[in-house]
């Protein structure tokens, strides 16, 4: 499984959110310094997180983007299945219509990648925007930094 770029914005853009959870909202261009991201496109980013329901803004002066919810309840997964669609890493192992393959009946990769999607979902379903906050604050705190704003 690959993740695109805009996967990976998205899970960056979402962290850094997580990490200000407490600030209100952040405008998109702070979120784009911090994290080094194109802002124009993290607004194209941020909008579509925003219709799945991710994410809240407000306009005017103190306006921006915030969570809708707390950051224990957005998992690493949502976001990536909300950016990507299903993880998969490989098409015979998707659950839904798929392409048929003549292998599948004595393939012995089938399992294979089967087991490298449940791993993958596992972890990513497993971490939540405030586990990976909680890292990097241990993380920064250990290299004697700290977090930009």
């Amino acid at each position: 499984m690959k993740v695109s770029t805009k996967g990976d914005y998205a899970t960056r853009a979402m962290q850094d959110l997580a990490l200000h959870y407490e600030k209100g909202p952040i405008l998109i261009e702070d979120i784009a310094r911090r994290q080094h991201l194109p802002a124009r496109y993290l607004e194209q980013i941020l909008l579509s997180l925003k219709r799945a329901g991710f994410l809240e803004s407000k306009r005017g002066v103190s306006g921006g983007y915030y969570l809708a919810k707390h950051p224990r309840e957005i998992t690493v997964g949502a976001i990536i299945r909300t950016m990507e669609g299903p993880i998969i890493p490989i098409f015979c192992v998707g659950s839904g219509p798929r392409e048929i393959c003549i292998e599948e009946s004595h393939c012995g990769l089938r399992d294979i990648w089967a087991d490298v999607r449940d791993a993958v979902v596992k972890i990513v379903d497993h971490t939540t925007l405030e586990d990976l906050s909680r890292q990097i604050r241990a993380r920064q705190e250990q290299e004697g930094v700290s977090y930009q704003i």
